[in-house]
């Protein structure tokens, strides 16, 4: 049994580690364009259109602060496993094998008790078996997409994407939320109009 002090440094020492997800930098770059965005600013970014956009799911009555800890806590692992970009064939083949190696070593910093909450919010994001965690996906398909439109296609041009990738890749918006759906596909509609986005 650990003494309140012994808690509290392993607390302590999580959020020290934990800063270092404001060093991942993703493929997205900010909505000026002036640099990529980093973990903990998509992670915190997913957290508020949680909170904004929680009348849109299809099912109703969920739980907020599950969906904003999801949010949260979905990219931590990216402290040692890095961010794979979502169309890298090649790197998502030992993508999960990669998280699940870092979430385990990231989240037994924690006491046992909430070492175990934490991975457990953690590995029902990435199951998307509840409608809070489908919701989360959803979120988190939808905010590059709004990147790259206020970029002109910034990611999406660099590295040749194409309608139909995007298109499945957000498929799990659809899942959770039919208004997002079609938002996110008029979005895709008016990029490929505009010249963002490769037919």
């Amino acid at each position: 049994m650990f003494s309140e002090k012994e808690r509290l440094e392993k607390q302590i020492r999580f959020i020290v580690e934990i800063d270092k997800a404001k060093t991942v930098f993703r493929q997205t770059v900010l909505m000026d364009g002036s640099r990529n965005e980093n973990d903990a600013e998509h992670s915190w970014h997913l957290a508020v259109m949680a909170m904004l956009l929680l009348e849109y799911p299809k099912e109703q009555g969920l739980d907020e602060l599950k969906i904003i800890r999801m949010a949260l806590l979905h990219d931590l692992v990216e402290i040692d496993a890095g961010d794979t970009f979502c169309y890298d064939e090649v790197g998502a083949m030992d993508k999960e094998e990669r998280e699940k190696k870092a979430a385990e070593r990231i989240f037994s910093l924690l006491p046992v008790d909430q070492a175990r909450e934490f991975r457990a919010v953690w590995e029902e994001f990435e199951a998307r078996n509840t409608p809070e965690s489908r919701f989360a996906a959803a979120l988190d398909r939808l905010q590059p997409i709004l990147h790259n439109y206020h970029t002109k296609g910034h990611s999406w041009i660099k590295h040749g994407i194409k309608k139909d990738q995007v298109l499945q890749r957000i498929k799990p918006i659809a899942e959770s939320s039919e208004t997002l759906w079609e938002y996110a596909k008029d979005i895709i509609e008016d990029a490929v109009h505009k010249g963002f986005l490769l037919e």
